[in-house]
């Protein structure tokens, strides 16, 4: 019986970041904390890519163009959709959701989800880092574990 496991070291390439600007206050800690986590494992900042998009609807259709650059061992998807009074936020998530699985079960690279879905500012601000973890560190250790997981595949 073979197993395998990803782990966090031995990275082979460039890591691309992909992130909403909209709702910045909340999507620059989910950067900041996917940037220290990847630091931690040791992957310089000449080996990310920090890609910003108007809002969590672009984020698919460039993570599509960069998979297809060949450029990348991974991408990794940030974002911050906040539920409002309208059925936006329900249309926006579903749709950007099925956008990145689709990348992920067709593309040769792993593409990580690490879009905050949340009722409020308040929660999201707490998912970025203010009280307990960041999503953006949770993100790039899935994207390590991955990108080391698609190599021994």
């Amino acid at each position: 019986m073979t197993e395998y496991t990803g782990n966090f070291t031995n990275t082979h390439g460039k890591i691309a970041i992909v992130v909403a600007k909209f709702n910045k206050i909340v999507t620059k800690n989910l950067v900041r904390g996917a940037k220290e986590t990847l630091h931690q494992f040791g992957i310089q900042d000449d080996e990310i890519d920090v890609i910003w998009v108007p809002g969590a609807f672009e984020i698919a259709f460039t993570a599509q163009k960069l998979i297809k650059s060949d450029k990348y061992a991974g991408i990794m998807t940030l974002g911050a959709v906040i539920k409002g009074e309208t059925d936006h936020y329900a249309m926006i998530i579903q749709n950007v959701t099925n956008a990145i699985m689709q990348m992920n079960l067709q593309a040769k690279i792993p593409v990580t989800f690490g879009i905050l879905t949340t009722e409020n500012i308040e929660q999201a601000l707490q998912r970025a880092g203010l009280k307990a973890g960041n999503e953006g560190s949770s993100t790039a250790q899935s994207l390590l574990e991955m990108i080391s997981l698609n190599e021994q595949l």
